[in-house]
């Protein structure tokens, strides 16, 4: 049975991870981004947001990395097409109020439209954008991480690495891969 997952939110966060609705799956589990095609965990880790690749199960335990999830619509469906305007409208409101609330560093909208629709702006580029919806609170744009999206992977993670970079000292920035081998140099 698919029904809502919870929300994974505190105060102080570094970034919040906003999402259209939860898929079929994520509704049967209770986790986000559960549905195996959806590269979101790895993505995460290849971009060196997190210190390994996790599992939709653990995702509670990015609150202690200061990241949280939440999605503009509760509902489950099997497509974001499947979401009608008022359930838009009335997921933005909400949306808005616990950003408000919360004040994260930083919003990461996973996938364009889910900004469009809680921006009401037509043109969206990758990254930070110009304008805050909130003030003090950086807007962020990333690739939404379905199986259904056909952006490369390598595409994806440099878009998300941009993250990083808001917060992290240079030598934080990159891959892990990335960071390794600048370990592995400075060893030598």
């Amino acid at each position: 049975m698919s029904r809502a997952i919870p929300d994974h939110l505190r105060t102080g966060l570094k970034l919040l991870f906003v999402g259209y609705n939860p898929s079929l799956k994520s509704g049967e589990t209770g986790h986000h981004y559960a549905n195996p095609n959806n590269r979101f965990w790895r993505v995460l880790y290849e971009a060196g947001l997190t210190p390994r690749k996790y599992s939709p199960e653990e995702d509670g335990e990015l609150l202690a990395l200061g990241y949280g999830f939440t999605n503009i619509v509760d509902r489950p469906t099997r497509t974001a097409a499947e979401i009608n305007k008022e359930e838009y409208e009335a997921g933005r409101k909400k949306l808005r109020a616990k950003i408000e609330d919360l004040r994260p560093q930083v919003v990461c909208f996973v996938g364009k439209g889910v900004y469009q629709q809680y921006s009401k702006k037509r043109t969206v580029s990758w990254g930070i954008q110009e304008e805050s919806t909130v003030p003090g609170v950086i807007d962020f744009v990333a690739p939404s991480t379905s199986g259904l999206v056909r952006m490369s992977l390598e595409d994806m993670t440099a878009i998300f690495r941009q993250l990083k970079s808001i917060w992290a000292t240079p030598e934080e920035t990159g891959s892990n891969e990335q960071r390794n081998e600048r370990r592995k140099e400075d060893e030598e």
